[in-house]
């Protein structure tokens, strides 16, 4: 495992945005579905003994986890999520508003209609959330920010949280009235019964996905977290992170194991996974670690010999692989969350 006793401070600020985390949107649309799945990725990395939460490779997934529930937001709140999300809820009003207006004719022994109307209203809401969260975002990126701004935000997560727990009472509602129906609503009103069928199957589609979606990213972040930076590597923009310069300018080391015969040599008696050689140095710089350290916390895998390795100021150490995309996708240490472009312009101004 990387060296838990830091050269300096863990301190700095990431690269990438630290955006604050919404509301999640009312369950009208998909997008309040996508963002149910931070809840379930931090249910899942917490899943283990107090003991095991504190060991290094657990803290990286964690840092992983979050970088990953931010990176989710980003994208929740894209251009083109927003407009299929707000497109996908304003055909569902569409739809239920032609099929109320179609059935007039219709008598059911239950108000579906009530139902069917409240459904829209929870579309409506959720597209003026998304719109208003959407147009924030980008005023933020362009510097552009009212003096209004944190009040108005307030106001629309209240509504968010408002709108999101009354989706989920009214659908409770709604299947408690088509189930005391019966079947006698596909005959006196077909049209507001299929309808209301399809809604309530719909939500329950899109919440079973989305679950079983978290699951496998969590899985993902615990077993493969290198699949999972190599993902993000590929999609994120190059100038989120760190450069390449900035990754080149940090030390790189040639690991080694030590035989028997080499621990008698040298005079060591407790147990030693290998040393760590910087490259390029004269006289060389060495750094003995102990078998309990000669591990790469991202990927799980123990240092072979000739492994090339990768310090950061902060003294933790990884796979020159599994780092580098990470730096290159969030600058900072996955471990204690030092900023090494932060770092190195403090030296460049010293």
């Amino acid at each position: 495992m990387a060296s838990t006793s830091p050269r300096r401070s863990s301190g700095g600020d990431p690269s990438s945005p630290l955006l604050p985390s919404p509301t999640s949107p009312a369950s009208g649309g998909p997008l309040g579905r996508l963002m149910g799945l931070r809840g379930a990725a931090r249910f899942i990395r917490r899943t283990g003994s107090r003991r095991l939460m504190r060991e290094p490779s657990v803290a990286v997934r964690e840092t992983a986890a979050e970088h990953l529930e931010e990176r989710q937001t980003d994208w929740a709140y894209s251009k083109p999520v927003v407009v299929l999300d707000v497109l996908w809820n304003l055909a569902f009003i569409a739809v239920a508003v032609a099929v109320l207006a179609a059935s007039l004719g219709e008598q059911p022994a239950v108000p579906l209609r009530v139902w069917l109307a409240g459904y829209v209203v929870q579309c409506l809401l959720h597209v003026f959330c998304v719109t208003i969260e959407y147009r924030r975002r980008r005023r933020d990126a362009d510097q552009q920010g009212a003096a209004d701004g944190d009040f108005k935000l307030s106001i629309v997560k209240h509504l968010e949280s408002a709108n999101t727990m009354f989706s989920f009472i009214w659908w409770i509602i709604g299947f408690y009235w088509v189930s005391a129906g019966g079947q006698v609503l596909s005959v006196d009103a077909p049209q507001l019964y299929w309808l209301s069928i399809v809604f309530l199957a719909f939500d329950v589609f899109f919440v079973v996905f989305c679950v079983a979606l978290a699951c496998v990213i969590g899985i993902a972040v615990c077993c493969c977290l290198p699949c999972i930076i190599a993902i993000l590597y590929a999609v994120t923009d190059q100038q989120e992170g760190a450069s390449e310069e900035d990754i080149n300018n940090l030390s790189k080391f040639k690991f080694r194991t030590m035989g028997d015969q080499d621990k008698l040599v040298a005079g060591i008696a407790a147990p030693v996974g290998g040393v760590m050689t910087e490259c390029g140095t004269n006289p060389p710089v060495e750094h003995i670690l102990s078998a309990e350290d000669a591990e790469c916390c991202i990927c799980l895998c123990p240092y072979e010999d000739g492994a090339e390795l990768r310090e950061l100021p902060c003294n933790h150490h990884f796979h020159c692989s599994c780092i580098d995309k990470w730096l290159h996708i969030n600058a900072t240490c996955p471990l204690c969350k030092f900023n090494i472009v932060k770092s190195n312009l403090d030296r460049e101004e010293v």
